[in-house]
């Protein structure tokens, strides 16, 4: 699947660009979320062979958040204490690098967006 309510089209043509580019810190384009617990992903590009394979920074909301790569569909399957499904931050606009993110998660325990 190609385009849905966590990632579009834009989104994974994006991610894909990161991933092919020469540069190794992207900022990430996009944000998701779990409302009702307090995990977090910042993804910042794909596998170009394994569209489903993300990279990014995760934080599954145990005051360890790390950066490496998850499965779309294994954070489609993520629910909170109420059942609900994660969700896309539709206001994110990273500012600054994922490794900047990523230092400042490691501080505090948490992303920080």
């Amino acid at each position: 699947m190609l385009d849905d309510d966590l990632l579009g089209v834009d989104d994974r043509v994006r991610l894909l660009i990161n991933a092919l580019a020469n540069e190794r810190d992207p900022y990430p384009v996009v944000k998701i979320f779990t409302p009702d617990a307090n995990a977090t992903w910042l993804i910042s590009e794909c596998d170009p062979d394994e569209p489903d394979r993300l990279f990014g920074l995760c934080d599954l909301g145990l005051n360890f958040p790390e950066l490496g790569w998850v499965n779309l569909s294994e954070i489609k399957e993520v629910r909170g204490r109420l059942g609900l499904p994660v969700e896309r931050d539709a206001n994110f606009v990273a500012n600054k690098p994922l490794s900047s993110y990523a230092e400042e998660a490691r501080a505090k325990g948490r992303i920080i967006t």
